[in-house]
Parts: structure tokens; sequence; C-alpha cells
């Protein structure tokens, strides 16, 4: 019994808020900015770091390397020229092993014996500590408190490691699973770095083509360590995953950070006539969208417009294209947001009064998640003709 009481609290508790939650750990940075923070572990590694340095070189972008003490101190010289060309060294570890495997001795002085050792390297202050495998012991958690190092996390990992994974699958995922503020780890030594210095050229080229830059992690938009707030975010963010789910609902244009997620649905309402003369009926197929809620949250109101009219192109090249969408009469949205889709064209109507009030229900516990007072305005149908949206749109 006190067994598993003690291994509950040395282990279960930081794996549970810590680890999984991150509480306390830097793990990712608003969606205001088209920026992420690329980061990579385990380096450097002389036959592989400077093909890692060269592609952020050529795209002129910048990164957090968490490195492993021994390397840093056996090859100056690549530190040396990560700090040459604007990215930050951070500190992984001094013994490259899972937390849970370590002793907790060992666990609590592995933190800052790397942030000293890599610090007398790079002659600057190590602020970052990501552990091996983002592994949590208690140990772990206060090593890093007695040194004042902050744990850094990540939002999206590469799965660059694993055995079977490929540079265009990797790369492919990426780029689907890409939002702004995303903090993403790959590794420039080690098993990943054949999948990572094969894919990095390319993957760089994409981020420019889609407008983003990458950053050192601490100069990331809102990279903060994570509060209660921030996961009660991450908690109605994961709702609206399991909903997307249960609903067949998908990113336009496929890529997660579109402002609208998507789906083929029966029109739930009776007759409608919109201003182009055609009469919607209840049952009819359309494509129903739900707002990105944290992309809106952060990008606010106006730019929120702005962005709209370019990802509603990458909606009308879904219907276009997605066989599932062929047969939509409509493109529509039920939700609070009729003044601000009335400014991207849409026409309001009405909802029925037990459907409003259900409605404004959700958008009131939405905006609270999101740190706003509930006073959602009353829902609307928001709706265009398949033909009147791609006018627009197409």
């Amino acid at each position: 019994m006190a067994l598993g009481v003690g291994l509950l609290g040395y282990v279960g508790v930081p794996y549970l808020l810590v680890q999984w939650a991150n509480l306390g750990l830097i793990r990712e940075g608003r969606r205001a900015r088209l920026e992420v923070a690329l980061t990579f572990d385990d380096g450097p590694d002389p036959g592989t770091t400077p093909a890692v340095l060269d592609a952020l070189r050529a795209a002129e972008m910048h990164a957090t390397f968490f490195v492993l003490a021994a390397r840093a101190e056996a090859y100056p010289e690549l530190i040396r020229r990560m700090q040459e060309e604007g990215h930050h060294v951070e500190a992984h570890a001094a013994k490259h092993v899972h937390a849970w495997w370590r002793s907790p001795w060992g666990a609590y002085r592995d933190p800052g014996e790397a942030a000293h050792r890599i610090g007398a390297v790079t002659g600057q202050a190590v602020t970052l500590h990501r552990p091996p495998h983002g592994a949590y012991t208690l140990a772990t958690i206060l090593g890093q408190r007695a040194t004042g190092l902050t744990g850094a996390q990540w939002s999206i990992e590469g799965g660059d490691w694993q055995t079977q994974a490929t540079p265009d699958a990797v790369r492919t995922n990426l780029l689907k699973r890409l939002v702004p503020g995303a903090v993403v780890v790959l590794h420039d030594a080690g098993p990943g770095a054949r999948v990572t210095v094969a894919l990095l050229p390319a993957l760089l080229r994409d981020l420019r083509a889609r407008g983003y830059t990458s950053v050192p992690l601490t100069r990331l938009d809102g990279a903060e360590p994570v509060s209660s707030a921030a996961l009660k975010r991450r908690i109605f963010i994961a709702l609206d995953r399991v909903f997307d789910r249960l609903g067949n609902i998908r990113p336009a244009g496929g890529l997660a950070d579109n402002l609208f997620r998507v789906a083929v649905t029966p029109f739930p309402l009776h007759d409608v006539t919109l201003q182009d003369g055609l009469t919607v009926t209840k049952g009819v197929p359309g494509v129903e969208f739900h707002v990105n809620n944290p992309v809106l949250v952060d990008l606010g109101p106006r730019a929120s417009v702005r962005r709209a009219q370019q990802d509603f192109r990458a909606l009308a090249r879904d219907l276009d294209r997605v066989p599932a969408f062929r047969d939509a009469q409509v493109v529509y949205c039920l939700s609070a947001l009729a003044p601000l889709l009335g400014l991207l064209g849409f026409e309001t109507h009405d909802l029925p009064p037990a459907t409003e009030r259900r409605l404004r229900q959700w958008a009131n516990i939405l905006r609270f998640a999101y740190g706003n007072p509930p006073d959602a305005r009353p829902p609307k149908l928001s709706v265009l003709s398949r033909d009147a949206f791609l006018k627009r749109y197409g």
C-alpha cells in the first residue's frame, strides 16, 4: 500500500499534471501569428547537425536546440555556429535516460548539471530544460525548480525517430497538423536525424509558402508556462476534436490551421428562401461550417474577417474537389457570429427559439472556456447557396 502511494506521488501525479497536462511547462504559443517554434533534440552531431543548420540558414528561419551536455562539450564549434546564426541553445540532459528509470537523486541532479555544463560552452545562462522523452518524475520537477529552469514540452511531435518514418510521411503529417503557435519537436541527432535531415529543406519551403516563419521558443508569441486557464482552454480544444470525430468534421482544405471546420450535414431547418431565389428545404445536403475557436479567439474579430476571406477559398476548392461535398446545396453556420459572417456576404435568418437557446448556452460555455464574459449574441443561421458561395470565394 505504502509503495503504491509512493509511486503515485513520485510518478503518477507528475505524469498526469506535468508530462500529460503540461502544467508549468511551455507547450505552445498563441495562434494569432503565422509563426511556430521548431525545436531539435539530442544533438549536436557533426554528421547531421550541419545539414539542419544549413537548411535553416537557407530558409532564414530560427530554431531552438535542446542539446546533450557531453555533445555540446565535444562539439563546441557547432554550438557556436548555432548561436552565431540566431538559434537558441537550451538543455536536454546530462544523461539521456528516461526519468522513470533513473534514481531520484540522478533525476533531480540532471537538469541543473546539464544547464551548468551547457552554459559553460555557450557562455550564456540556460533557461529551458526538456528532459529525455519529455518524461517527468517528482525529482525532475524539483530539479528544474531548484536551478531556475522552465520545462519545455511540445504541441506537435514529428515522430521522425520511429522505425517506419519516412521524410515524405513525416512532412505531410506535420503540414496537416500545423497551427500557429505550435512547438514542433524533431531531432538533429540520433535515429530521427536520418528523416529530419532529408525532410527539412522541403518542410521549410512549405512553411514559407503558407506564410509561416520559425522563431526560437522564447520568442514565440504567447509561449508561457501552462496555467490552469490555459489547461481549461486545452480541454475545450480536446472536446472540439471529439465533437469533430463524432460528426465527421474536418478542417477546411484539410489543414488544421484553417479558420473553419466543415462537414456535410442535412439542412436542419424548415423552408428557408434565400436572396437568390433558392428555397432550402429541411434535410437537403449542405456544408455546415464551425469556427476553429482558438484561432478565432487569438486573432480577434477584425483579423478573423480578413483571414476568413482567405480560408473560405479553401472551402470553395473543397466544394469542387471533395466528392462528399458535390451535392451540397448550401453553405451555412448556426452560431452567434452572424454579424461577422454578414460582413463576409452571408445572409442572416432567425432560428427557432429552442434551437437559439441551446446554441446560446453552448456559445457562452465556449466564451467562458476561452476567458471571455458569457454574453454571446443570440445565434442565427448564416447561409449562402452553393452558387452564391462559389461566385464569391471560388
